[in-house]
């Protein structure tokens, strides 16, 4: 696929929706560690207030992905990178990583942190490909505000951070 078919973008209130089903399909592949949805629409619109979604729009309509980023003084926080199921494997996580870091550093951070559970493997390499590393680890209740969804078996989360 063309990558020029794609555009990039920050998303405003009127994507809200469309957020939520799109990071709820990406992370589908979650059903069998936690209960529930990734995300639901208060969510959304609260990140919205206090950070940014830089989506990915297809040409031929609709988000192709997304992901959250948020300052947090020199540290930069980026996560729910999202691709919809139907257009995984297109290289898309890869630019929309690069869209956020590039976002992050221009807004000043010199490190990049996310959050990955321990169930997923998969994304600790992907991440770790792309110069994140492991710095610390956390249980799984350490986010604030707390998670709504409950785990099916024992996780915690991976903090992975890189340098800007």
């Amino acid at each position: 696929m063309d990558p020029m078919a794609f555009t990039f973008r920050t998303a405003t209130d009127a994507d809200a929706t469309a957020l939520v089903a799109l990071v709820n399909d990406a992370f589908e592949v979650e059903a069998d560690t936690l209960t529930g949805d990734r995300i639901a629409l208060p969510d959304v619109m609260e990140r919205l207030e206090r950070g940014s979604f830089l989506v990915c729009d297809a040409d031929s309509g609709g988000i192709a992905g997304c992901v959250y980023v948020e300052l947090r003084g020199e540290t930069g926080y980026l996560g729910l990178v999202s691709v919809a199921s139907t257009r995984q494997s297109l290289g898309l996580g890869r630019d929309l990583m690069a869209t956020a870091e590039d976002w992050l550093r221009a807004a000043g951070c010199s490190v990049c942190q996310l959050w990955v559970l321990s169930s997923r493997p998969e994304l600790l390499a992907w991440y770790g490909r792309r110069g994140y590393r492991v710095v610390r680890k956390e249980p799984f209740e350490a986010v604030n505000p707390p998670p709504t969804r409950k785990p099916l078996r024992p996780v915690h989360f991976e903090i992975m951070e890189r340098p800007l």
